[in-house]
């Protein structure tokens, strides 16, 4: 992901000459959020993808009603 892109972009050298070796506080901060960020994603993932498929069908399904009573109320 992207803390893992970042965590190899400091190491080759992209933020600069003070920031590419291994024990700056730049390149901790990279590992944390690589190794935090990995399991948030893991988890976090599948769990919105089913929610993002829920609120799709909710709205698939109850858009036409809202627009149907807005008409209902509009031509009165």
């Amino acid at each position: 992901g992207a803390w893992d892109n970042a965590k190899k972009y400091i190491e080759c050298g992209g933020l600069g000459e003070n920031h590419r070796h291994k024990g700056c506080l730049t390149h901790a901060a990279a590992v944390t959020g690589d190794t935090v960020g990995d399991p948030c994603k893991d988890t976090a993932g599948p769990s919105i993808h089913v929610l993002i498929k829920l609120l799709a069908t909710v709205t698939l399904v109850i858009g036409p009603l809202y627009l149907n009573q807005v008409a209902v109320y509009a031509s009165d």
